[in-house]
């Protein structure tokens, strides 16, 4: 298993013909834009490199670029932005998924007040007891500054005793605001399945959340796309298995379990356990997006 070490991303600029961005790990930690990203994402720009932001974010993209505006990531440093609530906005749309094909329009939805966007506009109706509910949607925990999944035992086997198929926004199991780590979606739906439960998830590392980035680049079939993550279970595992090179970003959510401050660049040993342990290795390895 072999990858590179870089310093910044114009060592290979000329080898892309676009990029595939994760935000939170990369981008921004969750308060702010990292060090050098936007000047990056500006060189993309400069150099002709079209770009998409494809994140695990449990909205629509209309309202993560809201969000994004306000920790100063402008709309105009990047191309395109695809997002799990997306997809799973699509399946709700579209209701072509097994799980929910042949169910009613009334959900109970786990999750915060600012997961937004997935049915507006669309004939369900949220409801607020298991028992009035068809299925649920989850988006991650109400407060995840102080709750874990184990909150969410009870209410997870009340939908367990009445058979609800669970929707999942986010696949990702934790993130780091700044350096405290939060538990996502993700978690809530492995517990659900833990219990039994059946589950969907949208999102990275799903293959179908890497064909429609690249649909929605409509590059020629050609053409060599590069993607960018800090964490081996989405990001890297989804570029490997859409057949792309990667970087991972070694500042983001490894950091806290390798011991390693924001923008410190993770030891060779670190990253071959890390790949041993998933299977895979990344392409290349850095301490932060910079150019």
């Amino acid at each position: 298993m072999t990858f590179t070490f870089l310093s910044g991303l114009s060592e290979i600029v000329d080898q892309y013909d676009a990029y595939v961005l994760d935000l939170w790990g990369v981008v921004h930690n969750g308060h702010d834009p990292y060090p050098g990203a936007l000047e990056c994402m500006a060189n993309f720009q400069r150099h002709g490199k079209p770009t998409i932001l494809l994140s695990n974010a449990p909205r629509t993209n209309g309202y993560v670029i809201e969000f994004l505006e306000e920790i100063g990531v402008p709309r105009s440093a990047y191309d395109l932005i695809l997002t799990s609530g997306d997809m799973t906005r699509s399946v709700l749309e579209l209701r072509d998924h097994e799980l929910i094909r042949e169910v009613g329009t009334h959900f109970y939805q786990i999750g915060a007040t600012r997961d937004k966007g997935l049915d507006d506009g669309l004939d369900y109706t949220r409801v607020h007891k298991m028992s009035d509910a068809d299925f649920i949607i989850c988006t991650g925990l109400v407060d995840d500054n102080i709750e874990t999944p184990e909150n969410y035992r009870a209410t997870l086997l009340d939908a367990l005793d009445h058979d609800l198929p669970m929707l999942c926004a986010n696949p990702d199991l934790t993130v780091m605001r700044g350096l405290a780590k939060h538990y996502c979606a993700g978690a809530i739906a492995a517990l659900y399945e833990e219990l039994g439960g059946r589950v969907a998830l949208f999102g990275k590392p799903y293959s179908e959340a890497y064909r429609r980035a690249l649909q929605t680049l409509d590059l020629p079939t050609n053409s060599r796309i590069l993607a960018i993550g800090d964490s081996m279970r989405t990001d890297i595992k989804g570029a490997r298995n859409a057949e792309l090179d990667c970087v991972l970003v070694g500042g983001g959510i490894h950091a806290e379990e390798w011991g390693i401050a924001e923008g410190e660049m993770p030891s060779m040993e670190q990253i071959n356990e890390i790949s041993h342990l998933h299977g895979f290795t990344p392409t290349y390895v850095m301490s932060h997006m910079t150019w």
